[in-house]
């Protein structure tokens, strides 16, 4: 391997890294937030890039109607729990809040679905549209799935979560079927520098990744809502005697790890040809970066997430047929380099 061929492979681990990166701090996110691991995260990036494929090709993405189903079956939950027997004085907020979330939201993108010509709109609003249809799944996921066991053990939640993947893995081969598909291109610019060919495609992927974290950080540290979240995270039962609605913040970190994940589709699918099934693996590559990240810290999450892009870039070209292998195997000297950390942190408390 020489030079030209290593940068070369480094550009492409790179720029797939800053996908993985913004899926291991979406994963982060949540389990800080609800202490679930939330492996239909996954689905969730091939949705957004079948979603934004559909509306290029004039057709009507069917997650349009999955979020119109789901949306009336949280709606109807949230109906019994305030005018059902035995419920508390009615909320006329949350109400309203729901009938917003619930059944305006996916009413309206129905309607634009099925009134205007997608493959015609700027890719701007195409982006937007798709955003607007995949993201708002994960938090009706979690209403659905997640929230009425939301203080169960750490195991219970995974394996629920192990059970929504596979329901929306089925789900996703319903709606989109088994062909794979590619969305049109960011740009079509190329440079060269050097032995290098940069492409605005490639640049388009990780400068938008570099402003979606750059935004989140604003988020967290500047909003009300967002140091609401990261005091869930820190401690979830002082962040409820402090007066913040904890269900409300798991409802929102999932929607963030929604659009985390959708958006990730939609810089994804002009690189790659996308199936029903790959957001798995791509999601569970996120899930090494933050495995990498303690499950606790964003920015080492990212850092490993741009450390498995880059590993499985110099393995493709290497090993072509053991990358997948490399990749995950990645985890276990983490795993155990953790393990014996915090058993040295234990028994320096006992002592």
């Amino acid at each position: 391997m020489d030079l030209s061929i290593a940068l070369i492979l480094a550009q492409d681990g790179i720029t797939t890294g800053a996908v993985y990166a913004l899926l291991s701090v979406g994963l982060v996110l949540v389990f800080a937030v609800t202490r679930v691991i939330f492996i239909p995260q996954g689905e969730l990036v091939a949705y957004g890039a079948l979603t934004i494929a559909a509306l290029q090709a004039g057709q009507r993405p069917a997650t349009v109607w999955l979020l119109a189903v789901l949306g009336a079956a949280v709606f109807a939950i949230d109906l019994w729990r305030h005018f059902g027997p035995g419920a508390e004085d009615p909320m006329p907020g949350a109400l309203k809040r729901s009938v917003l979330a619930n059944v305006v939201w996916p009413l309206a993108a129905l309607a634009i679905v099925y009134g205007l010509p997608g493959k015609d709109l700027p890719l701007i609003v195409q982006i937007v549209l798709a955003l607007a249809i995949v993201a708002p799944l994960a938090t009706q996921v979690y209403r659905l799935a997640f929230e009425p066991v939301a203080h169960a053990s750490v195991l219970v939640l995974l394996i629920v979560s192990v059970a929504v993947h596979f329901v929306l893995l089925g789900l996703g081969l319903f709606m989109f079927g088994a062909e794979g598909v590619r969305s049109q291109a960011f740009s079509d610019l190329r440079w060269n520098v050097g032995p290098l060919s940069l492409t605005g495609q490639g640049l388009a992927v990780i400068a938008a990744s570099l402003v979606i974290m750059a935004a989140l950080s604003l988020f967290f540290g500047r909003t009300v809502p967002g140091k609401a979240l990261r005091a869930t995270a820190v401690n979830r039962l002082g962040a409820r005697l402090m007066g913040i609605e904890v269900a409300r913040s798991g409802r929102l970190a999932f929607l963030l790890a929604g659009l985390i994940g959708a958006f990730s589709g939609v810089l994804i699918g002009p690189v790659t040809t996308v199936y029903y099934d790959s957001g798995f693996i791509i999601g569970l590559k996120g899930f090494v970066g933050a495995i990498i990240g303690g499950l606790v810290s964003y920015p080492v999450a990212a850092a490993g997430s741009v450390l498995v892009g880059l590993i499985e870039s110099y393995a493709s070209f290497s090993a072509s047929a053991y990358k997948e292998v490399i990749v995950f195997t990645l985890i276990v000297p983490v795993l155990a380099w953790r393990s014996f950390a915090s058993r040295g942190r234990l028994q320096d408390e006992e002592e």
